[in-house]
């Protein structure tokens, strides 16, 4: 037994979500610190925009790989490394305190490996939503559509707690339905009154929510039998 007096008195953050926040955190110093030119000297001005062109995930490189049918490893890895490349430090910043909170309740449930399966097949998934169903020039960079995955995984945790409770489990698609009203609307204002052209990211950020629910259910202990159950019992 441990005595009070050993126990933390705060609860540790998973060293998964951790890792994940400081390559993030990193990346996003390193581009600021060289845009203000305080390392990197004047070459490193051009760190972000060299990333994004050549880490970022790109619809038109994926049509082309679909229409030719070749497949280099140079594109390939955008699927996953598009979220650790942001187009500002405020980007970066936001994208961080959400991976730090939703990443703390999926890990502490899922564990590190399982939670690292989710971020990456939850950036895949968004990438791929952007791919098929946006025709655009514009490039998709950041870890919002992985860290939509980490809610949706919690979307689901929530839901089968809910229906443990007896509770109305649309309940559980409150945060989704709210972040993506407010990136919706965020976005319409910035097109309104900046003239900016309409943003499609949350195409991709549908896309990592949809990947991250269906991984929940398969990753979570019994959660594919209790879908299994409750269809039985309807039908």
């Amino acid at each position: 037994m441990r005595s009070p007096e050993a126990e933390s008195p705060v609860n540790p953050l998973p060293p998964v979500i951790v890792a994940l926040f400081v390559i993030v955190v990193g990346i996003e110093a390193a581009f600021s610190l060289g845009a203000a030119g305080i390392v990197g000297g004047p070459q490193a001005v051009g760190w972000r925009l060299a990333a994004v062109q050549k880490y970022a995930f790109s619809a038109e490189v994926f049509d082309w790989m679909i229409q030719t049918r070749q497949w280099p490893a140079e594109h390939l890895i955008r699927f996953v490394t598009y979220p650790f490349v942001h187009g500002s430090l405020t980007h970066a910043i936001f994208a961080g305190v959400m991976l730090l909170a939703l990443g703390k309740i999926v890990a502490e449930v899922l564990g590190p490996v399982r939670t690292l399966v989710v971020f990456v097949l939850s950036a895949i998934g968004g990438a791929l939503a952007y791919g098929v169903f946006v025709d655009t020039r514009a490039p998709l960079l950041g870890a919002f559509p992985p860290i939509y995955g980490l809610i949706g995984v919690f979307t689901y945790i929530l839901w089968l707690r809910l229906g443990q409770m007896g509770a109305h489990q649309a309940r559980a698609f409150s945060l989704i339905g709210m972040l993506l009203g407010i990136q919706l609307v965020f976005g319409l204002m910035s097109t309104l009154m900046g003239g900016m052209t309409p943003s499609f990211d949350w195409v991709a950020d549908i896309g990592g929510f949809v990947t991250g629910f269906a991984l929940g259910i398969v990753l979570i202990p019994g959660g594919w039998a209790r879908i299994v159950s409750r269809l039985r019992n309807r039908g």
